[in-house]
């Protein structure tokens, strides 16, 4: 029998806790609920989780100091914010803190679980993904650690640290759509805000390097309103 995923869901209007944990006990999860921030921590201390879902304004210590609490004892597990805070900044502050996804409220029952579901499959394989050391797409493989591209006869073209990562990070989400969020976390750190346009530039580049045909991409596709992708099927 399937051990059940372990969720800790955090959020303190009632109505809505029963409503979240309802539908994703419905999807086989197993859902364990605290309505402030303080009672959170206590049981994360106790037990362990596959997800983290929070909202940020909690009684006793709020949200964002508990997913930073959780970091310090944890970098691995998935954490994601709900909240009624829809400024970019509040998501920055949200993405620094630790967290790896946030939802709005009001949000899309079906949404949250689509998400839930993707967070707790990254987070399983997480051990796997960061073992990634070179990766093959076409006839040409890249190597991580030495930053550089390999072709087939042999020519060898060095990749920017900047490249290397977003290239790594789009393969390790291969098949999903990874947000410009995420790769604002990732790739450049919060030393610089590269506008869409930059990371258009990116995925441009990764074209010339990887696609048969760059008007038809097959594998670097970027999502409009949503982020980019990486697609392979192959590996």
């Amino acid at each position: 029998m399937q051990t059940k995923q372990r969720i800790l869901l955090v959020e303190d209007e009632e109505h809505l806790l029963e409503a979240i944990k309802l539908n994703l006990e419905l999807e086989g999860y197993r859902v364990t609920t605290a309505t402030d921030g303080k009672k959170a921590l206590k049981i994360f201390k106790e037990e362990r989780f596959n997800l983290i879902i929070l909202d940020v304004m909690i009684p006793e210590i709020d949200g964002f100091q508990v997913a930073e609490t959780i970091r310090l004892q944890n970098s691995e597990v998935p954490i994601m914010f709900l909240t009624a805070k829809n400024s970019s900044e509040d998501r920055i502050t949200g993405l620094k803190k630790g967290a790896d996804d946030y939802l709005v409220k009001p949000f899309n029952l079906e949404e949250l679980i689509l998400r839930v579901s993707n967070l707790i499959r990254r987070g399983m394989k997480g051990d796997d993904l960061k073992e990634l050391n070179s990766y093959t797409i076409g006839d040409k493989t890249i190597y991580f650690n030495s930053f550089e591209l390999h072709q087939a006869d042999g020519t060898i073209t060095s990749l920017t640290k900047k490249e290397t990562m977003l290239l790594k990070l789009l393969i390790e989400r291969r098949n999903e759509a990874v947000s410009r969020e995420q790769i604002l976390e990732t790739v450049w750190n919060y030393d610089v805000y590269p506008s869409t346009r930059t990371i258009d530039n990116f995925i441009l580049t990764f074209r010339k390097y990887f696609e048969p045909d760059q008007k038809h991409p097959i594998y670097f596709h970027s999502i409009r309103g949503v982020g980019y992708k990486f697609t392979d099927n192959q590996n």
